[in-house]
């Protein structure tokens, strides 16, 4: 018993494990902000252009029990909208960063890389066989 307690003390002490539970924390509080952002901004806009449109009243009765697909479609489309808002924001965020880093990336294209071992020996053979 010992020995599982000490495994499972190595595990989660990992420095992976408690990387993927802060990006899980950071996750939740970002998709709290992207949400926020498409409830109460994007889809009103949407809505306005769109005449207001919501699909989520959309029902059909059989019998005692009714099938609500209105709230499906609506889902489906703050899905979509949701995946587009995050697209923008990443790609924006992708945008910055390669704007601060593009000073860095200009000199690594300016130096050819080194080849390695294996196409130097590969050269060298290739020039023997010439002679």
């Amino acid at each position: 018993m010992k020995g599982f307690i000490a495994e499972f003390k190595a595990f989660a002490m990992k420095g992976n494990v408690i990387d993927l539970a802060v990006a899980v924390v950071i996750g939740a509080a970002f998709g709290k902000i992207v949400s926020s952002l498409v409830t109460n901004i994007i889809t009103p806009v949407i809505g306005l252009i769109m005449g207001g449109i919501d699909f989520s009243g959309l029902s059909y009765e059989m019998g005692d029990t009714t099938i609500t697909y209105g709230v499906f479609i609506q889902s489906v489309i703050d899905f979509m909208i949701v995946a587009l808002v995050i697209f923008m924001v990443v790609k924006a965020i992708n945008k910055a960063q390669d704007v601060l880093d593009g000073d860095d990336e200009e000199e690594e294209v300016k130096k050819p890389a080194e080849p390695s071992e294996e196409v130097k020996l590969l050269r060298e053979i290739r020039d023997s066989v010439r002679r």
